[in-house]
């Protein structure tokens, strides 16, 4: 493996940089909002299978409580 200047690789990595295509402010917005919404509608569900398993465990095995 070659070795390299880290000027070099600076160029190189501010360079490759430069290319990237970034995201606008409403693309990251709007991505934002459907990541909370997915969150949103994951912790819904299983806390919904959370309740109903313990029901059905305290419905076979009574209540622990």
């Amino acid at each position: 493996m070659a070795k390299s200047n880290p000027f070099t690789f600076l160029q190189q990595v501010r360079s490759e940089t430069a290319k990237v295509t970034w995201p606008s402010r409403r693309e990251t917005m709007i991505s934002t909002m459907m990541v909370l919404a997915m969150v949103v509608i994951a912790s819904l569900f299983f806390f919904t299978v959370d309740q109903i398993y313990g029901w059905g465990f305290d419905f076979i095995f009574g209540p622990t409580r």
